[in-house]
């Protein structure tokens, strides 16, 4: 592309206009392959960016799934020692 690269809006925003073109019969056979490459490059552009996404999205679900974990970890920890200090056990009570 040799334009500046556009985001993620932009370049959605200027596929549905190349779209709109093509389908209202707007582009004359002379641009058409010029708009088509144009839709190409931004398409690839736009998966790129939700590739990129995803893969963050993913790396923070995994990072706050491995945190929920470690607290849950460490409060069961926390509540066996808080059980072992508790008093006495069943086997203490005379009965």
């Amino acid at each position: 592309m040799s334009e500046e690269t556009p985001g993620f809006s932009e370049a959605m925003a200027e596929l549905e206009a190349i779209l709109e073109r093509i389908e209202s019969e707007e582009v004359d056979v002379d641009r058409l392959a010029k708009e088509l490459q144009r839709a190409a490059e931004l398409l690839e552009l736009c998966r790129g960016k939700i590739r990129r996404a995803e893969v963050e999205v993913t790396q923070i679900v995994q990072a706050l799934e491995q945190d929920d974990d470690e607290t849950e970890d460490e409060s069961s920890a926390e509540i066996e020692a808080d059980s072992d200090n508790d008093g006495p056990d069943d086997d203490d009570i005379p009965f």
